[in-house]
């Protein structure tokens, strides 16, 4: 189980970022994910989603009656979140293996959109070193292409440069 409090927050200048999809709320929000499937639920755990029951029906939460008699609709699958908190990535509702270096390389190049990066400098800035082979950072480039989906725009390639995040990667860095 994750618990993620979100505070309402302001783009400072008023404008929506493109390298974040900032989403303005007027209440701060408390988001509880669990997984149901990993095990038996245990006494604590039927104990918090009664509560959680019961205070989305006494009209304290923000369900409605409603909202509970139809199913969320699904979140959009083009829109890449990065939780930096778990260290996890989600494509939609659906929660992407990544090893620690993909999640690293799609972190680094996500909070610098529009720059483009040399081999080299990705190999010091996210492996921590440049003695490696210089086309390691291909292969897992290739890799995060294939897990997140050859339909998805994320990475660019600059022929004879390097990489950079795609102009139109929707990707949104929570922390």
């Amino acid at each position: 189980m994750s618990v993620v409090a979100i505070s309402p927050r302001q783009h400072p200048s008023g404008r929506t970022s493109r390298s974040r999809l900032v989403r303005r709320r007027a209440n701060p929000t408390l988001t509880i994910t669990v997984d149901l499937a990993a095990a038996a639920a245990s006494p604590r755990l039927n104990r918090l989603l009664e509560l959680l029951g019961e205070l989305a029906a006494s009209g304290e939460g923000r369900l409605s009656r409603d909202d509970a008699d139809h199913p969320p609709i699904a979140a959009d699958p083009s829109v890449i979140r990065i939780l930096t908190g778990p260290r996890s990535v989600q494509q939609g509702d659906r929660v992407v293996p990544l090893t620690r270096i993909e999640y690293d390389l799609l972190l680094f190049m996500a909070e610098r959109p529009r720059r483009v990066f040399t081999r080299i400098q990705l190999l010091n800035q996210v492996w921590g070193y440049d003695h490696a082979v210089a086309r390691t950072v291909d292969v897992h480039v290739r890799r995060l292409r294939a897990k997140l989906g050859v339909d998805t725009p994320l990475l660019t390639t600059v022929h004879g440069v390097g990489y950079r995040l795609a102009d139109e990667a929707r990707v949104s860095v929570e922390r």
